[in-house]
């Protein structure tokens, strides 16, 4: 059971036991809290508290994926981190996506980004991808002293992004998925646990938000938490260059929902304004 579900429990417990202390309740300290206090400053950061180092995955050694390259925080002074994986869209290659590797690694992440086994795979064959590249990555001997099996996410653009839920719907233990201009052709997923966030983009016409990322958003009803988050102005490619909303908000979910931290929470509740100032055309949570 996720920690934050034990410390909804306990302080439910509490307001409900006859003759408590009418002191407040303090909630266990969160053994999953990584780095500093945050602020918008701190996760719109290039770079986080973390200092990174990269191992790379050749094609021949990658097992069920097409290779890849794993970043991950120097220091194991503050324990151990959870784990995520990130695949690029349809006919795109892992260098599409490689700015987040570094850029959520040094957050409090071991990330994996990869190559897939054919630039033409589909979302069900990505997702598949996506959970090969967790797995080894866990086996890794130069990083798996470093990783909590236990918290797994999964992020991906265009049909990696719909590899995302794919994923999910195959390992209902992950915490957390993050759709970058999602496409898949399933529209439904009620079977998706995990917290999901689903980023399209206002001028996609690719993978248009109300045919893709809206209606995964609107059928996750299962999920721990869903949120909806557009992109003012943005097209299809907007993931695929370094992008300080994408980044943001990304990691916040991340914070909030792999490593149950509370503190990310003021990031994405209420979360952005739609204005110009803010990059954002759209924002639903619940």
């Amino acid at each position: 059971m996720k920690l934050s579900r034990l410390i909804a429990m306990a302080f439910a417990s509490a307001a409900l036991t006859v003759g408590a202390a009418t002191q407040p309740v303090a909630a266990a300290d969160n053994p999953y809290e990584r780095g500093p206090n945050p602020t918008n400053s701190s996760i719109e950061a290039s770079r986080g508290p973390f200092a990174v180092s990269t191992k790379t995955i050749s094609s021949l050694s990658a097992r069920g994926f097409g290779g890849g390259t794993i970043y991950y925080p120097t220091s194991t002074s503050e324990g151990t981190f959870g784990v995520v994986a990130v695949s690029p869209g349809y006919t795109a290659g892992q260098s599409t996506i490689s700015w987040l590797g570094p850029r959520i690694a040094s957050q409090g992440f071991v990330v994996i980004t990869i190559d897939t086994n054919s630039r033409f795979d589909q979302p069900g064959s990505r997702g598949n991808q996506l959970l090969a590249a967790l797995d080894q990555t866990i086996a890794d001997t130069t990083v798996r002293g470093r990783i909590d099996a236990s918290r797994q996410a999964v992020m991906g653009h265009s049909m990696g992004g719909g590899g995302t839920l794919e994923a999910a719907k195959s390992r209902r233990s992950l915490e957390a998925t993050i759709g970058m201009t999602p496409w898949n052709l399933d529209k439904s997923w009620p079977e998706v646990e995990a917290a999901s966030l689903e980023i399209g983009a206002q001028n996609d016409s690719v993978a248009p938000p109300r045919s893709h990322a809206i209606p995964f958003y609107e059928s996750l009803t299962n999920a721990e938490r869903r949120a909806y988050l557009e992109l003012r102005g943005a097209s299809h490619f907007a993931p695929n260059t370094s992008n300080t909303t994408i980044a943001k908000y990304s990691i916040a979910w991340l914070k909030r929902y792999v490593d149950d931290d509370t503190r990310y929470e003021q990031f994405i509740t209420p979360g952005p304004t739609p204005s110009i100032s803010s990059g954002v055309s759209a924002y639903r949570i619940d």
